[in-house]
């Protein structure tokens, strides 16, 4: 028998060990609301991920501002909070 692995995760290697921070934005508009990631990493560049489809790479910016004004000029508004890589504990 076959076995398929269907895990999903982020674009390979694009920001692997090398992110910062993870938030999460919503089109409240949509029925049911549509979510896409926004992932900063530590060289300050940010990308958005859509869980939607494969967490595919929507677009990616040089800058947390410019990732900010695109979600905000599509009605995209960001949940509380934010997901900080610090505060992630790995066990071995």
């Amino acid at each position: 028998m076959q076995i398929t692995n269907t895990t999903q995760f982020l674009e390979p290697d694009r920001v692997k060990d090398n992110w910062n921070f993870l938030e999460v934005w919503v089109d409240q508009m949509q029925s049911p609301p549509y979510i896409l990631l926004l992932l900063g990493d530590k060289a300050k560049q940010c990308y958005v991920f859509d869980p939607a489809v494969h967490y595919s790479l929507v677009k990616a910016f040089q800058s947390y501002e410019e990732a900010q004004l695109w979600l905000l000029e599509d009605e995209y508004e960001p949940l509380e909070g934010r997901l900080s890589s610090a505060e992630i504990h790995y066990s071995a």
